[in-house]
C-alpha cells in the first residue's frame, strides 16, 4: 500500500527538523524544497521554491520550508504543497 500523501510530507518535515542547524549556516532567510527526503534546491522567496516544485513534480508532494531559527509547524497545510 502507498504512503499517504501527509505521512509523506511529516517525513520530509521530520528530515528537514534533522537537516536544519546545518542549512542555517549558509542558507538563514531563505527556502529550501524537499522531496522524499531529499533537498532539491535552496531558493530566495517561497515562490520561486513552488515554482521549482511544480515543474519537477507536477503530481507528486514536495515541502517548501523556511530556513529560520524557529521553525513553525502549523500543521498539514503548513508545509504542504502537491
Amino acid at each position: 500500500m502507498a504512503d499517504s500523501f501527509q505521512d509523506v510530507i511529516e517525513r520530509d518535515y521530520a528530515w528537514f527538523l534533522g537537516q536544519l542547524s546545518a542549512l542555517l549556516l549558509e542558507h538563514r532567510g531563505s527556502y529550501a524544497l524537499i522531496h522524499n527526503r531529499r533537498l532539491i534546491g535552496i531558493f530566495g522567496s517561497p515562490g520561486e521554491a513552488e515554482q521549482e516544485g511544480e515543474r519537477r513534480f507536477p503530481k507528486a508532494p514536495y515541502s517548501i520550508q523556511p530556513i529560520e531559527d524557529q521553525p513553525v509547524d502549523m500543521g498539514y497545510f503548513s508545509h504542504a504543497i502537491s
